[in-house]
């Protein structure tokens, strides 16, 4: 459809003062789009820092304009994945060997009846809500043609989508750290390929790559009474997995606000009047492997029981620049072959995923139920109703003062007996692999979970507290160390196991505030996180510079580590060196003076064996090294950290606090040490959008929020770094969500006729 566009009052411009016209994102001429008998309408007032707060009477306005909004700030990512899950890479972007196998990948699994399957099962709401979102799409690309960002102004793979492509867009998110990580494998499998042809698997998602924390303070000690919720996802900073911060009103359905992924047209971590949530990437599985017993001389069909079931060649057509190549995809009643060196397909077996997400068609309708709970109570049986969270924990909080914490998501029915009955051992323990052949093997299904195949609610871990709840990517065991949840199957995650340092920081941090007999206050539940304290430091740095102080040669090493404050901000100096020295120790394990020991979870291992000749060689080489190589990539060991860990934005540094989580920081930056780049940059994944949320004495909700990388992935865009420059100095802004604050803080007020 297409709109027409009223345009309010323009306080200020969206876009950048110091660049050309021709430079900027244009806007549509309203004088070009009259109204041809356009009744419906959505409003769009965009506040400071190029936030959008969209209101419409229908979840088709609400769609319409939430696809404005993302497009104005990020259309050249967001038209990107269309190309992806359309299986166009080669098309428009190269016949390499990788767009190939991607695009045979989706245009294989990615068929006409999932799709079909996918949009019926949906709600009259979710449907209205994405049929929106696809001509305000369209209508964005159509009004703003040859006036994009440069980054993609006038490409041809910026073409109008349908309801399909969004179809086939949300299953490929759901997808992504399942099936979508051994496109490879999937794309090329054929028979008795030599193993020196077959990559391995890399099914392990790492947290220190795409993970999180998140914290939920409850009314037994929270200042106000009231729930107070920090919600800090550690993902990319570039590509399709950035966040986008935004506003939600459907007046009597729906007021939502917070972010949500480039890719997706719901909020996904966020806040209404009387609920915030956030997710924490979860350790449960959310695909197996199955080995399949071939028929006897038949490498095209397998054994199901007493059956005999043909495996079914799937062909495409990948369109490249120079013709079509054709690719085949084989297909089980179970999933795709996934042929790689620790699963070939031979004489006798093939091995198959099966992955929870493919098979979900309930995340839409799932965001839509937690933004109407009322309290945590509602919102865990939201999570129960559909399990369409794909891959996350959930941690919220109230306004009446209770958290939650739920792994109540998409899992395998995989229980311990069936893992012990059926397990398979492939040599990676990373993955639970099945006999695919016994039909008893196979998932379980239980009439009280959503989805045939789905484990039940009822036997996913969850908690509601009144004091609080806290998740880092470790299982759900320790989210409360005064309440452990226990006796849940394997699939989900361990128990009694050693815990990540990130995860003891948190609960650390936690008890410190306790122990004191303070009350959190929204200030101090920021403050654990942007204190940006390096907690492996402060449990074994004293260790550390016992043994260099036996060093002559390490004398300026050693005070400038005794002189550190034990954080990473970017004013820190000793940050640089000790990181340095971690990265080139790698671990630190062997070295333990304290092991590990469950009834003490939060506090162990700690310290070192620096009464070990072994132990202090160790220490001593590794701090050597660091110096060295710190030397020759220039930088100073006393440099301060913000010199060293740094973005370039328009040609200007900003330095970048927090650091490594697997080094026991809570405030995570994952970035690689690069010695012709000067230190730690680009920045590659951790903080991301970050909030602090609370309720005001009259009910209203308090956020406090920051999205470190910015708005807009676009250089040309006004809303490009302004954010960033901000989390570099530890700040946050005021997320408006009542009227009087919205106009108090409005740049643009649009409203879009269609």
């Amino acid at each position: 459809m297409r709109a027409v566009i009223i345009w309010g009052t323009i306080f200020s411009s969206l876009f950048l003062a110091n660049c050309s016209p021709s430079e900027k994102f244009s806007e549509p001429n309203p004088q070009t789009l009259l109204p041809v008998n356009r009744d419906k309408e959505v409003n769009i007032r965009w506040t400071s820092h190029g936030i959008p707060h969209i209101k419409s009477d229908s979840w088709e306005g609400l769609g319409f304009g939430f696809a404005n909004a993302i497009a104005t700030n990020a259309i050249c990512v967001l038209a990107r994945e269309f190309v992806t899950v359309r299986g166009k890479q080669a098309k428009y972007f190269g016949a390499t060997e990788a767009n190939i196998n991607s695009d045979a990948f989706h245009l294989a699994l990615l068929h006409a009846k999932k799709i079909d399957d996918y949009i019926s099962f949906a709600s009259d709401e979710s449907n209205e809500l994405d049929e929106g979102y696809v001509d305000g799409y369209n209508h964005f690309i159509e009004t703003r043609a040859g006036k994009l960002p440069a980054s993609c102004n006038n490409a041809p793979w910026i073409t109008a989508i349908t309801r399909r492509d969004l179809a086939k867009l949300s299953i490929g998110v759901g997808i992504r750290y399942g099936l979508g990580r051994v496109t490879n494998q999937i794309a090329t499998a054929e028979p008795n390929l030599e193993l020196a042809q077959l990559d391995d698997l890399d099914l392990f998602i790492d947290p220190q790559t795409i993970g999180s924390n998140a914290i939920g303070i409850g009314k037994d000690h929270s200042n106000n009474g009231r729930g107070i919720l920090l919600g800090n996802p550690h993902y990319p900073w570039n590509g399709p997995s950035r966040f986008h911060m935004a506003h939600m009103t459907m007046p009597g359905e729906i007021n939502v606000m917070g972010a949500s992924l480039i890719t997706t047209n719901r909020i996904a971590i966020g806040f209404t009047e009387r609920v915030a949530w956030s997710h924490t990437v979860s350790t449960a599985l959310r695909f197996t492997m199955f080995k399949l017993e071939l028929d006897d001389g038949n490498r095209m069909a397998y054994r199901l029981d007493d059956e005999i079931r043909d495996i079914e060649p799937i062909e495409v057509q990948v369109e490249t620049e120079a013709g079509m190549i054709n690719r085949i995809v084989y297909m089980t009643h179970l999933g795709p072959v996934v042929a790689a060196a620790s699963t070939p397909w031979d004489d006798e077996h093939v091995y198959v995923m099966r992955d929870v997400n493919y098979e979900n068609y309930r995340s839409g309708d799932q965001y839509m139920s937690i933004t109407k709970a009322r309290n945590v109570t509602q919102l865990r049986d939201a999570l129960a109703t559909h399990q369409g969270a794909a891959f996350v924990n959930t941690v919220a909080a109230d306004i009446d003062g209770g958290t939650l914490y739920a792994d109540m998501s998409a899992i395998p029915n995989v229980s311990a007996e069936l893992i012990d009955r059926c397990a398979v051992d492939t040599g990676n323990s990373r993955v639970i692999t099945l006999n695919g052949s016994d039909s008893t093997c196979n998932w379980e299904v239980d009439s009280n979970a959503a989805f045939p195949g789905l484990m039940p609610p009822n036997q996913q871990p969850s908690l509601i507290t009144d004091t609080y709840v806290s998740n880092s990517n470790d299982s759900y065991w320790l989210s409360n160390p005064d309440q452990k949840l226990e006796g849940f199957s394997p699939i989900i995650g361990n128990e009694r196991e050693i815990r990540s340092l990130r995860t003891r920081a948190g609960l650390n941090f936690i008890e410190e505030i306790l122990t004191a007999g303070q009350k959190f206050s929204q200030e101090l539940v920021q403050n654990l996180l942007f204190n940006h304290r390096h907690y492996g430091a402060e449990i074994f740095l004293d260790d550390i510079l016992t043994v260099c102080a036996q060093d002559s040669s390490l004398r300026d090493a050693c005070n400038i580590l005794s002189n550190w404050d034990r954080r990473q901000d970017i004013g820190s100096e000793g940050a640089v060196l000790f990181n340095r020295f971690w990265e080139i120790a790698r671990d630190l394990s062997p070295h333990y003076a304290e092991t590990f020991d469950p009834t003490n979870a939060a506090h162990t291992p700690r310290g070192l064996r620096i009464d070990d000749e072994g132990t202090r060689s160790f220490i001593l080489a590794s701090l050597n090294q660091a110096i060295l190589s710190l030397n020759d990539a220039g930088i100073h060991p006393n440099a301060k950290w913000g010199d060293a860990q740094f973005v370039l934005r328009q040609n200007e540094k900003i330095g970048i606090p927090g650091g490594a989580g697997g080094q026991g920081m809570f405030s995570v930056i994952t970035a690689r040490f690069s010695e012709d780049g000067g230190g730690y940059t680009p920045i590659l994944h951790g903080n991301s959008y970050i909030q602090a949320v609370t309720w005001n004495d009259d009910s209203t909700p308090n956020a406090k929020a920051i999205l470190t990388y910015s708005q807009s992935p676009e250089p040309d865009s006004e809303y490009y770094s302004d954010l960033t420059e901000l989390y570099s100095q530890s700040e946050w802004i005021d997320l408006p969500f009542t009227d009087d604050e919205i106009q108090a803080n409005l740049v643009k007020e649009e409203t879009l006729r269609f």
